[in-house]
C-alpha cells in the first residue's frame, strides 16, 4: 500500500462506477479514499450511494442556472476571474461553423455553475478529481483550476466506446447503430476537448449478431467497474505519466502527440 490519494468524484446519474470506486478503495485494492461526491442533478441516485458510506455530498443545480441565464442573461453575475476571451479561444468542443451565441451562451451559463462547483469543493481538498457518469463538458475555466500543472492532470473520466471513435453522450448506442463489431470503455485525463484527452486504459468485447444495445450496455459497464479502480489504482501509485511522441506523416512532416506512459512498479 502506498499513499492514499483523496479522491473527489462528479456524477449525473446512478452512481455505479462510484460505487465501484468506492469498493474498491473500501477492500484496499485502491490507495484512496472518496472526500466528496457533487451533481449537477439532485435527484441523482449516486449522491445516495455515497451518504450510505459518509461521503460528504452537494449538487450544483446547471438546470436552473441555464434556463434563468435564457430568462434574463443581463442578471447572471459572472465569476471576478473570468477571462471570456481566454476560455472561448481554448475550448475545443464545439465546430468552427457553431453560432457564436450558442458558444457564449454555454461558455457564461457553464462558468458560473462551475464557479459554484469549485465553492462547494473546496473544504475538501483533493488529489485526483473522477468524473463518474458527469454528463456535462467542463469548460477551460474549471480545468485550468485543477490541473495547474499542464504535466500532471488531475481530472479522469470514463467513456462508454473505445476512443477515438464515438465520443459523446450515448457511446455504447453509437457503437452498436455504427454496426461495430467491438466495443469496449476508455479511461482517459480531460483536456479541452470532448472526450478528447490523452488516454489511460481501455476494455473491449466482442458484439455478436444477437447482442442488442441494452446487453452491450451491460458488457460495458461490467468491464468499467474494472478498469475505473484500476486507472485510479495507477495514478495513486504515481505510474501514469503524459509524455509527447514525435511521429512522421506520410508528407514527411513531423507531428507530437501527448501519450499517457504506464511506469512499472
Amino acid at each position: 500500500m502506498g499513499n492514499i490519494i483523496r479522491i473527489g468524484a462528479l456524477i449525473s446519474g446512478g452512481g455505479t462506477n462510484l460505487q465501484a470506486v468506492i469498493d474498491s478503495c473500501e477492500l484496499g485494492k485502491t490507495d484512496g479514499k472518496i472526500v466528496f461526491a457533487g451533481s449537477d442533478n439532485a435527484g441523482a441516485k449516486g449522491l445516495e450511494r455515497a451518504a450510505k458510506h459518509n461521503i460528504p455530498t452537494f449538487v450544483v443545480d446547471y438546470a436552473s442556472i441555464i434556463g434563468n441565464f435564457k430568462k434574463d442573461p443581463d442578471k447572471m453575475k459572472l465569476p471576478e476571474d473570468f477571462d471570456e476571451k481566454a476560455v472561448s479561444s481554448k475550448l475545443s468542443i464545439f465546430s468552427e461553423d457553431e453560432n457564436l451565441q450558442k458558444i457564449k451562451t454555454f461558455v457564461r451559463t457553464r462558468v458560473v455553475a462551475e464557479a459554484m462547483l469549485l465553492e462547494k469543493m473546496e473544504p475538501y481538498p483533493f488529489d485526483l478529481l473522477i468524473l463518474a457518469g458527469f454528463m456535462r463538458n467542463l469548460t477551460p475555466y474549471f480545468i485550468d483550476r485543477i490541473n495547474t500543472d499542464s504535466e500532471n492532470p488531475r481530472i479522469m473520466n470514463i467513456h462508454p466506446a473505445l476512443l477515438p471513435a464515438f465520443p459523446g453522450v450515448d457511446g455504447y448506442g453509437d457503437t452498436f447503430r455504427y454496426g461495430a463489431k467491438v466495443g469496449g470503455c476508455t479511461v482517459h485525463f480531460i483536456d479541452y476537448g470532448e472526450d478528447s484527452g490523452p488516454i489511460i486504459g481501455q476494455r473491449a468485447f466482442e458484439i455478436n449478431k444477437d447482442d442488442t444495445i441494452e446487453s452491450i450496455k451491460k458488457k460495458g459497464l461490467a468491464l468499467e467497474w474494472e478498469l475505473y479502480p484500476e486507472c485510479i489504482r495507477l495514478f495513486a501509485q504515481k505510474r501514469l505519466k503524459i509524455i509527447s511522441v514525435i511521429n512522421n506523416r506520410q508528407n514527411g512532416e513531423k507531428y507530437s502527440r501527448k501519450v499517457v506512459k504506464i511506469l512499472d512498479p
